[in-house]
């Protein structure tokens, strides 16, 4: 019997109507409601008929977590007086709850992209509901493009609903070619802000780590807000790891302390969400809780101010959840949940003056994740670039550029980026591209069973009290009884389903080799070689610590399977790995694999070698007696690269001429040549030749004469070289009949020269048409003025200069009009003499 009660209490039936004009009318439309409201569950309801009179029809409701696509179909069959699986159902990852009269099915974006790559035509279908599109998943903003994409080309009858809880809609309607945005009000109480910052500083997050201290501070909160308020308490902290320490802190409070995740046992998920009569309740709770799910009883909210975002090296090769602080965005939706009944309160723990400073809205997942994934579904939907779908926001060059060369090295795509059919088969595992090469590859080698049970490891990472020796976390899941151990399980006969009963069927070697070789092949680039005491190189280059007390600091090769590298760490610590051998490197790593000659510049000198090695990871070497010329060559022009010009043999003359030619380059052009460095490293074959190839290590370069390979690059073949000391002097003859050095190496050339050597001397010298800038000197070489315009300087500032200098040089003569006596070197003595 429908709950026709609870259903009119839902305040987004007020925007039911104008929802239905507009899809009615444009067949897609942007819906705006508050947690709560009930968009999440009237509406697909409605669209599909079942409540409110309107035609039947087949609607799919897409949600961002597994958690919210049950506890929406729960509560939608709730509505009805039905149990979920007749006409509201779910699929999620290994589990499909529906039945023959289903019409509405909720499930994971993540399964609507395996069924959209499936049935492009989504038959059946008549609308698509995209919830919660504010928190900008990926699998998210893929389904929106591949939808507007069906919509264009074959389901224009398609309908489409981007469902919001902001009000932060036009970037969605703007891709849905201007969609008309429906927005509903929600019913809510007033939330009173406390701010509840530590007494001392903590140390703010990075990585995974959070500071205890932080979060025994958290704790103490609940307890206070506990004693302050009336109500349930909604805890908001950043992950697993967090939750169950908080837990810990919070044994005797007067209430049931609850944990929602989403590894949370489907009982515990349900029993939050489905409210308490007895007494009082603390729910701890990730993001999830945000606005996915409605936690009835809630009047008090502790936000820790954290939040989990993926965040990807590609530099070196590590892909992990960071915590960050959480956005103004994110803030607003968890106070919001304070208010939903009641009024309410949220605990915020960190300082008022921070907020204003925090991120406005979450970083779309897009921009800062793993785009593998992303780029398989993408070369499969026949776009391997993504420059045709509709995005909100475009993939970054490099990220997708990353995601290309694993595809490629896993053979998912071809050389142009195309989908091979390994690559097709590898998009239906529902498995990071990674981990699917991994079971493929791996089933051939250790059989389909033991395949599926390491890469289900991998795909959920198993909980820290299974330590970090990835074949011993394989023995605690076989035997374990704990939650993780129950879906573990599940995993594991989902993927094994999935792999050819003819396809690895052998059991070959022992479970610890198993492991290590499916981990290796899944994350081929972190193979690691012992470096000693804990350390590890990794293929990618990238350093690897274990820590303390582990039992497999002593393994001579770890293929690792989890590690993150800390803020400021040179190297990634390692979290879960498994030993391996070398022959296991070598056959996960081939790709990497290289084999030959390697001439470099290492440690400010040329290094020769016959190396093999399997990426930064050296197998063997052996020093090269007679290396390739060639090689030797680039060598060095990379080692004057790196350390400059410099290497080679420099006069002061050399560096003068160098300044010389820059400056007719850049006052004159052509053909005077380019003499900065890049340039001259770009044309080393034109004036290092042929010392720079009779050359074999560092010494060798210091005994070339700079200046002799320079004089090569002069203009000889227009004859303009023979213009050098016309246009560019080295010296200038002044009217003492001395001849001063020009100095080339500012933005203009420079005479420096004694004051009374340029009496006489109207205008200023000139070189190539530039006027020089002469610095005039006391008879003590000390400076006295500075002038570009000599004429300008004996009319108006020689009178004072002369004032002061007179007085300090009285043996010098100091003419009251210098421009109509002889220039001189010599005192007035000396040239009475004369």
């Amino acid at each position: 019997m429908i709950r026709t009660d609870a259903l009119d209490r839902l305040p987004v039936r007020t925007a039911v109507p104008a929802l239905r004009r507009a899809l009615d009318d444009r067949g897609v439309a942007v819906l705006c409601a508050p947690p709560g409201t009930g968009k999440t569950t009237l509406v697909p309801l409605v669209l599909a008929g079942l409540v409110g009179g309107g035609p039947a029809r087949r609607v799919v409701v897409a949600e961002p977590r597994r958690i919210a696509a049950r506890a929406a179909a729960r509560r939608m069959a709730w509505l009805l007086g039905e149990q979920t699986g007749r006409r509201v159902g779910f699929t999620v990852r290994g589990e499909r709850v529906v039945g023959s009269d289903t019409v509405v099915e909720v499930v994971t974006t993540g399964v609507l992209l395996q069924r959209l790559q499936r049935d492009q035509e989504l038959a059946g279908v008549d609308a698509v509901i995209i919830d919660e599109c504010h928190e900008r998943h990926l699998d998210a903003d893929t389904v929106a493009a591949f939808l507007l994409d069906v919509r264009e080309a074959i389901r224009p009858d398609l309908r489409l609903v981007a469902a919001s809880a902001t009000t932060d809609a036009q970037g969605w309607a703007r891709l849905l070619g201007d969609a008309p945005v429906v927005e509903a009000q929600g019913v809510s109480y007033p939330v009173e802000v406390v701010w509840a910052p530590p007494v001392r500083p903590v140390r703010p997050p990075h990585g995974m780590r959070v500071d205890p201290a932080l979060l025994t501070h958290v704790a103490s909160v609940v307890r206070r807000a506990l004693a302050e308020r009336d109500g349930d308490v909604l805890c908001f902290l950043p992950g697993v790891g967090e939750i169950g320490r908080v837990a810990g802190q919070l044994a005797g409070v007067p209430a049931e302390v609850l944990q929602v995740h989403g590894r949370a046992p489907a009982a515990v998920q349900d029993a939050v969400l489905a409210g308490s009569s007895e007494g009082r309740r603390v729910v701890l709770a990730t993001s999830v809780a945000e606005s996915s799910l409605t936690v009835p009883g809630v009047r008090i909210v502790v936000d820790s101010g954290l939040a989990r975002e993926p965040r990807t090296d590609h530099a070196r090769g590590l892909s992990a959840l960071t915590t960050v602080r959480a956005s103004q965005a994110a803030g607003r939706q968890r106070a919001g949940r304070a208010g939903r009944e009641a009024p309410g309160a949220v605990y915020r723990c960190w300082e008022q003056g921070e907020d204003g400073r925090l991120a406005r809205f979450p970083s779309p997942e897009i921009k800062v994740a793993d785009l593998a994934a992303f780029a398989l579904q993408a070369a499969c939907w026949g776009d391997p670039d993504a420059s045709g779908l509709a995005l909100l926001d475009p993939p970054p060059a490099g990220a997708m550029g990353a995601a290309r060369e694993t595809l490629t090295a896993i053979g998912a795509v071809d050389a142009d980026g195309r989908v091979t059919d390994r690559g097709v088969r590898m998009s239906r595992l529902g498995l990071h591209p990674r981990l699917a090469r991994a079971l493929l590859d791996g089933a051939a080698e250790v059989g389909g069973r033991r395949a599926a049970e390491v890469v289900a490891l991998l795909s959920e990472e198993p909980p820290r009290e299974y330590g970090d020796d990835l074949a011993a976390a394989l023995r605690t899941a076989r035997r374990g009884g704990d939650g993780y151990a129950a879906r573990w399980r599940q995993e594991v006969r989902r993927l094994s389903s999935s792999i050819e009963s003819s396809e690895g069927s052998g059991q070959s070697g022992s479970d610890d080799a198993a492991v290590g070789l499916v981990a290796a092949l899944a994350f081929p680039e972190r193979v690691a070689r012992a470096r000693g005491e804990g350390t590890f190189l990794m293929a990618s280059g990238t350093g690897a610590e274990l820590r303390d007390g582990s039992r497999l600091r002593s393994a001579p090769w770890l293929a690792v399977a989890v590690a993150d590298r800390p803020a400021h760490a040179a190297s990634a610590r390692v979290r879960l790995a498994a030993v391996i051998d070398e022959d296991t490197a070598r056959l996960a790593a081939g790709h990497l694999r290289f084999s030959g000659e390697e001439v470099r510049w290492v440690d400010g000198d040329v290094v020769a070698r016959s190396v093999e090695r399997l990426g930064a990871v050296d197998l063997s070497v052996r020093v090269l007696k007679q290396p390739r010329p060639e090689l030797v060559r680039a060598a060095l022009v990379d080692g004057l690269g790196r350390e400059g010009l410099g290497l080679l043999r420099w006069s002061r003359e050399t560096g003068q001429l160098r300044e010389r030619l820059a400056f007719l380059h850049r006052e004159l052009g052509t053909p005077w040549p380019d003499v900065s460095d890049g340039a001259l490293l770009a044309r080393t074959e034109e004036w290092l030749e042929p010392e720079l190839s009779r050359a074999r290590r560092r010494s060798d370069l210091a005994r070339i004469d700079a200046g002799q390979a320079l004089r090569r690059l002069l203009p000889w073949a227009t004859g303009e070289a023979a213009r050098l000391d016309e246009l560019a002097p080295e010296r200038i003859e002044v009217p003492s009949g001395s001849r001063i050095r020009v100095e080339y190496g500012g933005e203009q050339p420079v005479l420096a020269v004694k004051l009374q050597e340029l009496f006489g001397l109207a205008e200023t010298p000139k070189v190539a048409g530039v006027p020089v800038l002469v610095h005039l000197l006391s008879p003590a070489g000390r400076p006295a003025a500075v002038t570009a315009d000599l004429a300008s300087f004996w009319r108006d500032g020689y009178r004072a200069v002369r004032a002061e200098l007179r007085g300090r040089y009285p043996k010098h003569p100091w003419p009251e009009d210098p421009t109509t006596v002889e220039a001189t070197r010599y005192t007035s003595a000396r040239l009475r003499r004369e």
